[in-house]
């Protein structure tokens, strides 16, 4: 049965602020040292994806978890690698995503968006091939929270046996309206100066591998952008064939779609979360009946920073590590 819990998170008083809780992985956060293994997964239009895998090599029939980045993150996002760390020290393998344009250039003009769930599939199913049986664990963040959702909502076949999405933008509309306001600008300007310089750079190396590529990103009008609705009308819209941000917002908006969700799926979110405003949150009649909503009252965007400052806790990354085992757990022994 759908359900919403309050999550057990309390931040410190030290960090109470949701900016200061958004802020403290990106700023002040060390990289754990994570020794990864890199694969190249082609893909059937000719591009590629690069994946990261972490922890000990699983055997057929042992779990494995997917993590998906948020927008202009890549493998390398703190919250990615604290995950893969702490995942790798319980004993569970992992694959983190870097979608197209996120960790290097790729081979062809598109990139990613909210409502994308190609990708992801590609994956899946590369995963699925190694190990048909062995538990499968998908949690996307942010932007990433809101493809996987998406992907669960439209094509879900039974690939996973459970997801996580993080901190996701559920209203895309009401999310980029935010962004506009206070100091959600900063993150603003952030984001949108980090996408357009992958833009073009990425069109810098499809001028010298694939010309014809390189033209669709030259056809973009990128010149004083500065809000979420001209990007993605001027970018997301005509890349991947919507009318205008609008069209995009409506069609790829995660939130009206959690109804049809079947798969165990936990949904964490921060009431002070930065990148939105209340008003996204679902209710309980808007979830499907896998779905479990953990609302916290504060952790900023992908904060949920807690402990000292000499010693900072990550909340988050011990929960869905938690989450992780318990599906290992239920699943029980390996086969052999």
């Amino acid at each position: 049965m759908a359900e919403i819990v309050e999550a057990p998170f309390r931040a410190p008083s030290w960090l109470r602020s949701p900016h200061l809780q958004t802020l403290w992985g990106p700023l002040w956060r060390r990289a754990e040292d994570l020794p990864r293994r890199r694969e190249t997964l082609r893909l059937a239009d000719g591009d590629h994806l690069l994946l990261d895998r972490a922890g000990p090599e699983p055997e057929a029939g042992d779990p494995r978890v997917v993590l998906l980045h948020g927008l202009s993150g890549c493998s390398d996002s703190h919250y990615i690698r604290g995950t893969q760390a702490r995942l790798a020290a319980a004993g569970i393998a992992s694959v983190a995503i870097n979608s197209r344009g996120a960790a290097a250039v790729n081979d062809t003009a598109l990139t990613y968006h909210a409502g994308e769930t190609d990708d992801l599939d590609a994956v899946f199913r590369h995963l699925r091939a190694e190990d048909a049986g062995g538990p499968l664990l998908a949690i996307g963040v942010s932007l990433g929270g809101s493809r996987l959702l998406n992907w669960l909502a439209r094509r879900d076949d039974g690939t996973l046996s459970a997801a996580v999405a993080v901190c996701t933008p559920l209203d895309l509309a009401i999310c980029a309206d935010r962004m506009d306001r206070g100091l959600s600008r900063l993150y603003r300007r952030h984001l949108i100066g980090t996408l357009l310089g992958n833009l073009h750079r990425q069109r810098r190396h499809l001028e010298r591998v694939a010309p014809d590529q390189a033209r669709r990103l030259a056809a973009l009008d990128l010149a004083g952008i500065r809000s979420f609705w001209q990007f993605d009308a001027r970018v997301i819209a005509p890349l991947y064939g919507f009318r205008d941000a609008a069209h995009y917002y409506a069609e790829c908006s995660a939130g009206p779609r959690l109804k049809a969700i079947r798969t165990p799926t936990l949904m964490i979110q921060a009431r002070d979360d930065p990148f939105m405003t209340p008003a996204v949150l679902p209710g309980r009649d808007d979830l499907g009946p896998g779905v479990t909503l953990e609302l916290s009252r504060r952790g900023g965007h992908v904060g949920f920073v807690a402990g000292s400052p000499r010693h900072p806790e990550y909340w988050l990354e011990k929960r869905l590590t938690t989450f992780a085992a318990g599906l290992a757990s239920a699943a029980g022994p390996s086969p052999g």
